[in-house]
Formats: C-alpha cells, sequence, structure tokens
C-alpha cells in the first residue's frame, strides 16, 4: 500500500481533480487546507492571526482562494498510483511544470482502520 500526498496549487482544479481521482478508482480522499513558504510570506508570515475577530464573507472567500489544498489517500498498489499520476496530469498539466503542485509517494509499512470497497 501507498500514501499519496498531493498539494494543489490552484484550489480552482479542486473538482476535476476529485473526479479524476474518482474515475481511476481512488475510494477516499483527504482535503486539508495548507499553506507553503513562499504563500506565507506573501501574506506577511501570518496564518490564522490574520483573519478578522468578525469576518466578512469577502475575509473568509479570501483566506480560502490564497491556500493550497493538500490531499492524501491511501492506495493499494503502483499500478494505482500509476493511473494517479496520469490522472492528475490530465486536470493540471505535466507536474515537472512549475505551479502543478507537488505529489509525493510513500509506500507504507502497515496500514489499520482502512475498509475495503464492497
Amino acid at each position: 500500500m501507498f500514501l499519496v500526498l498531493y498539494v494543489l496549487n490552484d484550489p480552482e482544479n479542486l473538482d476535476a481533480l476529485l473526479n479524476a481521482w474518482e474515475d481511476v478508482g481512488v475510494s477516499g480522499v483527504t482535503i486539508l487546507l495548507s499553506k507553503g513558504l513562499v504563500r506565507f510570506r506573501e501574506s506577511g508570515g501570518v496564518w490564522r492571526e490574520d483573519f478578522p475577530l468578525f469576518p466578512s464573507l469577502e475575509n473568509f472567500r479570501e483566506h480560502i482562494e490564497n491556500t493550497n489544498r493538500t490531499l492524501f489517500s491511501i492506495v493499494e498498489d503502483e499500478a494505482m498510483v500509476e493511473r494517479l499520476v496520469k490522472a492528475t496530469e490530465k486536470v493540471v498539466g505535466s507536474l515537472s511544470q512549475p505551479g502543478t503542485g507537488i505529489m509525493a509517494v510513500i509506500p507504507l509499512a502497515r496500514v489499520y482502520g482502512l475498509k475495503k470497497r464492497a
């Protein structure tokens, strides 16, 4: 089994990416809001402290738009990893190009609590 981590730079691609991953057989994905070093520094080096005490919808939208999405999923085998890479590149373009995001694949020795698809 493998843990696939993908940092999506452009949140506009999230729905298409999730659809693509589901189409190749991924049964579950966890999505986290995240901010890399460059965006962190561009925002003045603050994370939550800059969010107003009484935020408006505009404040919330701006905060959400300025964050990456980090997706992770546990998949069965290397064949699924390859399908995920191809599906991801169909949505965002070649991962060798800047601005498309970063993907990492980590082999797992053991996994507990993962339900098999019926």
